[in-house]
């Protein structure tokens, strides 16, 4: 839900009723992660996906019955060719979907338009809901914002609403919440109905919703222009740092999110970064090259790349030797830049620098996928992925 928070955002502002489907647990080949979502109004009008467009017409449906009846309901769909016309997903996969009425006035409405309006916002944010478990839990939830604040609310240990159930229930579900929004995780947690070790186990989807990693380019050349640009479509907040106040400007880069004139690795001591965070250097140049990277290769950060012939390269890794950079901090250094992917253009060798990002988040070996035998999207059949008060 929180995926299309802008949209959902908006209709709850315009005071729409609508009801949202979500992707609860995911099997095998498919296409679409936990967390993702698709909402219909009362008028018919459709927002985002769960599948890509295999089942969107059935979950469509079922939307518009929710908004009738006012039923939470939960749905699976799975693989069927036995029907040309089958509802199924054709790439083999199976999916869970949680379909949730939010018209106005509804037990949830309040906290889920908190969430959305947070997330919206590009505030840290989690909001979680029973996917599994008493009718009269259902269509209630609960918020933790990521400045561990409660809206104001106060009293109730940091978190928005409740599930309906018992308290301990609401407070556990809030403490879980709170560690994966930390990490950044959406996914399905199991938890006894009252908390604990008692009481009939619930199945609760918790969605984090957390602002956009950061891109910091170095070196204001025409490959980083494409670079922001593709980072900016990856959904990166992207700044762009150079020493030379001539090409570090907005007109040269107007895609970017900030523009930074400053030593690179100046600006690098001074700006926060974190695991998610991506470093491309592009300088190309041993005095920006040589400083910034000896920080750089030192910080938990999740990719440092950097441009260059091999022949750079080597020098450059010789430079680093020299300042004390240890063989363990060189390893971790993408260099040259990028996948091989014979690019020459800038757009091309932008296009080779996001694949190698890509591959490297998400643990893809870069291979082509013909002739290949392994899975195309890794199978997240487990989609529990924490258990409070169940019983081995």
């Amino acid at each position: 839900m929180l995926d299309i928070a802008e949209e959902l955002n908006r209709w709850v502002e315009q005071g729409r009723d609508f009801a949202v489907a979500t992707v609860v647990a995911v099997g095998g080949s498919a296409p679409r992660q936990p967390g993702a979502a698709l909402a219909v109004d009362s008028e018919g009008t459709a927002i985002g996906s769960v599948s890509g467009g295999c089942v969107e017409g059935a979950v469509y449906e079922l939307c518009r019955q929710a908004l009738e009846d006012g039923e939470t309901v939960q749905e699976r769909f799975g693989y069927s060719d036995d029907d040309a016309f089958a509802v199924g997903l054709t790439c083999g996969g199976i999916i869970d979907i949680l379909v949730t009425p939010v018209p106005v006035g509804s037990p949830g409405r309040e906290v889920f338009a908190a969430a959305l309006a947070a997330a919206s916002r590009g505030e840290a944010a989690a909001v979680a809901r029973i996917a599994e478990g008493p009718a009269e839990l259902k269509g209630r939830a609960v918020l933790v914002r990521g400045d561990g604040g409660d809206g104001g609310n106060g009293g109730n240990g940091g978190f928005e609403g409740g599930l309906g159930g018992h308290p301990e229930l609401d407070r556990t579900v809030a403490e879980e919440a709170r560690a994966m929004l930390d990490a950044g995780r959406t996914g399905v947690l199991e938890i006894g109905a009252d908390g604990r070790l008692c009481g009939e186990p619930l199945k609760v989807l918790v969605e984090s919703s957390v602002p956009p990693p950061r891109m910091i380019v170095f070196g204001a050349i025409d490959f980083a222009s494409a670079l922001v640009r593709i980072g900016k479509f990856l959904g990166y907040r992207v700044t762009l740092c150079d020493a030379r106040p001539v090409f570090a400007t907005k007109q040269r880069f107007p895609e970017a999110d900030e523009i930074v004139v400053d030593w690179p690795h100046r600006y690098l001591e001074t700006t926060e970064v974190d695991g998610r965070t991506v470093l491309c250097v592009l300088t190309h140049d041993a005095k920006f090259d040589v400083p910034l990277l000896q920080l750089a290769l030192r910080l938990p950060v999740a990719y440092v790349g950097a441009m260059g012939s091999r022949r750079t390269h080597e020098d450059r890794n010789r430079r680093l030797r020299d300042v004390g950079v240890t063989e363990l901090e060189l390893a971790r250094l993408r260099s040259p830049i990028g996948l091989d992917l014979g690019a020459r253009s800038p757009e091309e060798t932008a296009l080779s620098i996001a694949a190698e990002i890509v591959a490297n988040r998400r643990g893809g070996s870069g291979a082509a996928l013909t002739g290949g035998h392994i899975p195309i999207h890794p199978d997240t059949s487990d989609a529990v992925v924490g258990r409070i008060g169940s019983v081995a």
